[in-house]
């Protein structure tokens, strides 16, 4: 598989992670910091905001992880990537609103 096959797995996991915590806080009704809020990332979006935000981010996810080449489930390398992707900006998304929840 070519090396940038690789890097759109990487990547989609990401881009599938943040949709995470947009989705279900809007969804929820909660506002939420976003790339759009004021100041960027550290204001708060208004629900409608983060449902589409989440939404964005999982049909880039799933165009990166399902367009570009051929994922399969079965294979773990493919897996783990996509994992890898997500539990990193996991955990980078945790310790950025950890920090702005500690300041409220």
């Amino acid at each position: 598989m070519a090396w940038y096959v690789y890097l759109a797995l990487f990547v989609g996991g990401v881009f599938l992670a943040n949709a995470v915590p947009h989705f279900v806080n809007g969804i929820s009704g909660r506002p939420f910091p976003s790339p759009f809020s004021s100041p960027p990332g550290r204001g708060e979006s208004p629900p409608v905001v983060n449902v589409l935000w989440g939404a964005f981010n999982a049909a880039v996810g799933y165009v990166l992880v399902y367009r570009i080449g051929d994922f399969t489930v079965r294979s773990g390398r493919e897996v783990a990537i996509v994992g890898l992707g997500g539990l990193l900006v996991a955990l980078m998304l945790a310790r950025a609103f950890g920090r702005l929840d500690a300041k409220r």
